[in-house]
């Protein structure tokens, strides 16, 4: 950095893959099927409900329930 930059304030740059929705899908993994995550979502919260998990199965079931809106909304 040369002394004339010293003063200067750095810029700051937008974060990499931006800030649209399509994005944010693809950097968690939900770009996938909704209806697929739905059903894995699913079949982890009856997993851990038969092994007596409860925090965990509601965890899975609160997952379920949002990929299971996000289906019925796209198949609208």
């Amino acid at each position: 950095m040369n002394e004339w930059n010293r003063n200067q304030p750095q810029r700051r740059r937008p974060p990499v893959g931006g800030s649209n929705a399509a994005n944010r899908q693809r950097q968690n993994g939900s770009s996938g099927n909704a209806h697929r995550n739905f059903e894995r979502y699913l079949a982890l919260a009856r997993e851990a409900t038969v092994n007596g998990d409860i925090v965990e199965a509601e965890n899975f079931y609160q997952h379920a329930d949002h990929y299971y809106r996000v289906a019925r909304e796209r198949a609208n």
